[in-house]
């Protein structure tokens, strides 16, 4: 089982996520992480990543192999981190075979009905939760 976690600007959320699924997935499932720039990749390799790219062609290469994609909705809004997502990037995100499961975190003025209120504490939490459930589930077919 590859999870991927891709993530920009200083990796923060990316870093805290690979921690996340390091501490809560078994030792079997491999996390790979993609930064949209160097420092994003850097922080999510030392927070626990076994595959780390850097760049939207790197990430490219990485995203086919995953069976999940974990991300923040950013990931899919072109133009989002101060122009880091490129069109490309959301293409090769969005083709992608793999689950995707995103954090509803954005700074591209784009709303998301429901989710009011939770602190970035809670989205992880129930991030990681979701990504044990899909791992699950793909484990078992």
């Amino acid at each position: 089982m590859r999870v991927c976690v891709i993530d920009g600007r200083g990796g923060g959320l990316g870093c805290r996520l690979v921690s996340g699924l390091r501490e809560t997935l078994d030792l079997d499932c491999q996390i790979m992480a993609g930064g949209t720039n160097r420092a994003a990749a850097e922080a999510m390799k030392e927070a626990g990543a076994e595959q780390v790219a850097s760049g939207v062609e790197a990430i490219s290469k990485m995203v086919p192999a995953a069976d999940v994609i974990v991300a923040s909705l950013n990931m899919v809004l072109p133009g989002a981190m101060l122009g880091e997502v490129t069109p490309d990037l959301v293409k090769t995100i969005l083709e992608a075979k793999a689950k995707k499961v995103l954090l509803p975190l954005n700074r591209a003025h784009v709303e998301i009905v429901g989710t009011d209120g939770h602190t970035m504490d809670t989205l992880i939490n129930e991030c990681l939760a979701r990504v044990r459930v899909a791992v699950r589930t793909t484990c078992q077919a």
